[in-house]
């Protein structure tokens, strides 16, 4: 059988699709693929907050949290999240895969509500929340990404008052670039009753008054909600959370398999994220940096008519279309010192393949220009030799 597995990777290579494990280069001199937006991962103080735990509690949480790994430090970080995030309570997991498929799945239970809810959907959402609607099976809508005209349509076309109705979004979003109108969006979810579902994954630590995501800059109150975010982007660990309000919170602890039946994050990777979340209003001038290079970067691939995606974030999506043309550039680049993400369907839609370029904080104005030049120079050269 294991003929059938070995076609199906062929035939991924052949479309310039399969995926494989990147060598871990010391040549590369500057590094635009890391989702360690503010260079926390290796900061000293959250290093030594890791070894600190492992002395402390030890290497592992020995057991989910309903039975032997709910320690105090785990606690602490919770509360603190949810006075962060103006909820109620948090809820820590192991990871936002497991967070966004697991709780989501939970919150859309059939078992739960008292009848079949309608799930509205933005279209480019991750691959976790996709999953979520698979394993929960309920009929889910979608609409154009991030347009909130074809969301009202959706909304007024299934006339959502007889069933539980969700919206379900990401507020950056990780491959486009962009930003949700959130304010729209929360008038929106008012006006027609609906449970609001957030992704901050890529808004953690860059984003509101203090670093602690977009849905900070708004009042969420007015709607049911639960926001999900990552530690293994800006905040430079591992795992994610979920703040809500108290009811939600004891609703995951008794519903959501993802959290019930997982053992509990490591005392050392909460330790190290619990660092660095207290250091995020702190680091504004790292925040104003990040964004002020990616601005320059999208500045200058544009004026060359380079086809780049998105505004007001630090994720610059290269738009290049082709699966191989993406490949060849990345490669080129590489070759240069310089490392980006080569992203292909089925992650962006076909025919959408791009370099997606992560700025942190650890870029200036050379690394950007020299980027620039590299790009700039490597999509001439076949132009230039026809």
């Amino acid at each position: 059988m294991y003929h059938f597995y070995d076609q199906y990777c062929l035939e991924q290579a052949g479309k310039s699709r399969l995926r494989i494990l990147p060598p871990v280069d010391s040549s590369v001199s500057l590094d635009f693929s890391s989702n360690d937006y503010l260079g926390l991962a290796t900061h000293p103080d959250v290093v030594n907050a890791a070894i600190e735990a492992a002395r402390q509690y030890g290497a592992g949480s020995t057991g989910s949290r309903l039975l032997s790994g709910n320690y105090k430090l785990i606690e602490a970080f919770e509360r603190q999240i949810a006075r962060d995030k103006h909820t109620e309570a948090a809820l820590v997991f192991s990871s936002g895969y497991q967070a966004n498929m697991t709780v989501l799945a939970s919150l859309l239970s059939r078992r739960v509500l008292p009848a079949p809810p309608l799930v509205f959907f933005d279209r480019l959402n991750h691959s976790s929340l996709y999953n979520a609607m698979f394993l929960s099976g309920v009929e889910y809508v979608l609409f154009d990404h991030n347009d909130m005209d074809d969301l009202r349509r959706q909304l007024q076309k299934y006339r959502v008052s007889s069933r539980p109705a969700f919206i379900v979004t990401e507020t950056v979003h990780g491959m486009e670039g962009d930003l949700l109108p959130l304010a729209q969006l929360v008038d929106i979810a008012a006006g027609y009753n609906c449970f609001l579902y957030l992704d901050e994954a890529h808004a953690t630590g860059l984003y509101g008054p203090q670093g602690y995501g977009l849905s900070t800059t708004v009042d969420l109150s007015p709607v049911p909600h639960m926001v999900m975010g990552t530690f293994s982007k800006a905040i430079g660990g591992a795992g994610a959370y979920v703040a809500c309000n108290a009811v939600m919170q004891q609703f995951m602890l008794n519903r959501t398999a993802g959290f019930i039946y997982s053992t509990a994050p490591s005392p050392m990777s909460v330790a190290a994220a619990a660092q660095a979340w207290r250091m995020i209003p702190a680091l504004a001038g790292q925040r104003q940096q990040v964004f002020a290079m990616a601005d320059l970067l999208r500045r200058m691939l544009r004026a060359n008519c380079i086809t780049v995606m998105g505004d007001g974030t630090n994720i610059v999506p290269v738009c290049l279309g082709d699966e191989s043309d993406t490949l060849a550039l990345k490669k080129a680049l590489l070759e240069d010192g310089m490392m980006v993400s080569a992203i292909r369907p089925p992650t962006v839609p076909t025919g959408t393949s791009r370099l997606r370029i992560a700025i942190n904080a650890l870029h200036d104005r050379a690394s950007v220009n020299q980027l620039a030049e590299g790009i700039v120079r490597h999509l001439a050269a076949p132009m230039a030799e026809g």
